[in-house]
Parts: structure tokens; sequence; C-alpha cells
């Protein structure tokens, strides 16, 4: 594989929030690749969305100036839906952009959730995200 020069992915992933300090650092609290809902008698989940941060760390390497990036959800049934769009910038070398979506994840049903990250539209990485429907375990039935 061809080094390009950048820019370069440190991170993508999935969590349950993301803390920015004062100093410009960045905690992830949570990073998870699965989500259960809990569903009901009628195999409905009780909860209909469950919030999410997606984090996408990039650094610059030798790309200079303005670039796009954009997000996509891809569903079990091969839907895509767009999430993020977005201009990015550069300054060179070891210097990044951050890109923090905070959104709340809505199931068609359970399965695997793919979340496509494009770079000046070349796919360069895919979170996956599983969605587990479990049912409500009914208590105080007995005989």
């Amino acid at each position: 594989m061809t080094d390009t020069g950048g820019p370069y992915l440190t991170a993508a992933f999935i969590c349950e929030r993301l803390l920015l300090e004062q100093d410009g650092v960045t905690s992830a609290i949570r990073m998870i690749d699965r989500v259960f809902f809990i569903t009901g008698g009628d195999g409905k989940p009780l909860v209909s969305e469950q919030p999410f941060t997606l984090l996408i760390a990039l650094k610059s390497g030798s790309a200079r100036g303005s670039y796009g990036v954009r997000v996509r959800m891809e569903k079990p049934s091969g839907e895509e839906v767009p999430l993020l769009e977005a201009p990015v910038f550069f300054e060179g070398e070891e210097r990044g952009a951050n890109l923090v979506l905070q959104a709340a994840l809505k199931p068609d049903g359970p399965g695997l959730y793919w979340f496509d990250v494009f770079f000046e539209e070349k796919r360069i990485t895919r979170i996956p995200l599983r969605v587990i429907y479990q049912s409500q375990l009914v208590a105080g039935h007995g005989g």
C-alpha cells in the first residue's frame, strides 16, 4: 500500500460521551460496539433511541488546507443514511482535526449498523455498531 502522506486517521469509534477538558485534551467515556434495546411483549424496544457520540480524529501529515469529510450510516437492510458532511482544515504535520458527531440511534431492528467515514469521497474506515434486541424479563408471575 502506498503512503499518501496524509491525512492519517488516528481514531474512529463510538462512545457514550466525550469530555473536552480546558487544556484541549479529549477523553472518551465508554467506547462501545454494541447496544442493547430491551423489548416489550410486542417485540418493540421500550426506548426508541440510544444517544451516542462518534469521534473521528485525523492528523495532517503532508495534507494542508481544507478538505471534505462525511459520515454515513448503513443499516442492516443496506439502506444508507447521511449523518454528517463537514469541511476540515489541516495545518500540516502533527496538527489535525477532530470531528465529533452527537446523535441518537433509532434502529429499525436488530443487526449490524456500519458508520462509513469518507475523506474527499474515499472511504477511509468503517465503524461497526451491533444492535441487539433483548426481551424484558417478566417478574412476579408464578404459580
